[in-house]
Formats: structure tokens, sequence, C-alpha cells
């Protein structure tokens, strides 16, 4: 219930900063993150810097899998650092001839972006969300469990480093990156 309350909030939230700087509803950003100046580093676990772009897609949004999923990056120990332009999202597909329906797809309602950052986290997000087809996607994995169909396979991970690098160029700018502390990061000895 409670967090029920808190994402409505920052649904009114996102919804009035996006109506004040004029941002298109397809491409409204899903949460509202205040923007945090500092940056420290975990101790005494790998380099956590690595960053991967995952984004619920339309069909997700509208079954209300977002917290579910949001939940399995949260569980994996992951951090969401974003909050918030599909034909260059997927440029890389524009000679498939399915691209001109994955356009209108992923424009036919809201899309929920995030930068999820964590210890290799692009592979292993790619092996939590499964195969593209989830008549090969394993049980246990989003796409496993919650899609339905090759074309609604609810959610998109970055492929590779370079692939998240230019996807997270391409939705945020670097303001738009919360840097903050992971209360789980932190060595007990600091408390």
């Amino acid at each position: 219930m409670l967090q029920q309350r808190i994402f409505h909030s920052l649904i009114k939230q996102v919804r009035s900063a996006s109506a004040a700087r004029g941002a298109p509803k397809a491409l409204t950003p899903g949460v509202l993150f205040p923007r945090v100046q500092r940056r420290s580093k975990s101790i005494g676990l790998p380099d956590a810097r690595e960053q991967t772009l995952v984004a619920v897609k339309p069909d997700g949004v509208q079954r209300r899998l977002v917290g579910q999923i949001i939940q399995r990056f949260e569980q994996r120990g992951f951090k969401l650092v974003s909050e918030e332009l599909l034909s260059e999202h997927y440029c890389q597909l524009r000679t498939k001839p399915f691209y001109p329906g994955l356009l209108r797809y992923m424009t036919s309602g809201p899309v929920v972006v995030m930068v999820w950052e964590g210890h290799n986290v692009v592979q292993m997000s790619r092996t939590m969300v499964g195969h593209t087809n989830p008549t090969e996607a394993q049980s246990g994995t989003i796409r496993g469990d919650f899609s339905i169909h090759i074309s609604r396979n609810v959610v998109h991970a970055s492929d590779s480093l370079e692939g998240a690098q230019r996807e997270i160029q391409l939705w945020f700018q670097a303001k738009d990156l919360l840097d903050w502390d992971c209360c789980d990061r932190a060595s007990t000895s600091e408390i």
C-alpha cells in the first residue's frame, strides 16, 4: 500500500515536471528522482560502475508488470540510477521488415526507461530478461514468465556494454542519472 502511494506520488511529480518541460506523452519517464552531485565508490565490492539500459515495453506497462520487473533488478542487488527517441534507439533495425511495426508498437503507449548499475549488470540483465522469443525463454526469466509473443516480449535490455552506453546517452543526459550510495554496498565498519 505504501509502495503504491509512493509510486502514485512519483507519477504525479513526473507528469507535472514533464508537462513543464514539454516532454512528449509516449516518452514521459516513469520515475523522477532529485539530482545529486556527489559520487562515492562502493567499498570492498567489484567495480559497480557498469551501467545498462532497461525499458519496460508498452505491453509490460499495460499489464502492470513494471513493479515486478523492477523488483527483479532490485533483488539482484542492482541500483536504479535513472528516471527517464525510439527511431534512434532502434536505428540498427531500420532495414528489418518488422521495423515499422516495432515503432508503432513502441509508441502505442508509455514506456518506462531505466538505467541500472551494478557489477556485470549488462550480462546479468540479459540473463534475467531471457531469450527474445518467449517460447525459447527459460521459466524464471522475465520474458519466460511474462511474455506472450515475440513481438510483445515486455522488456528491453542492452545487449552489450557498448550498446548500453549508446542507448543511455540517447535517452538520458548525464545530469539525469542519480548518484547515490546504496546502503547494502557500504562496509559495516562504517556504521
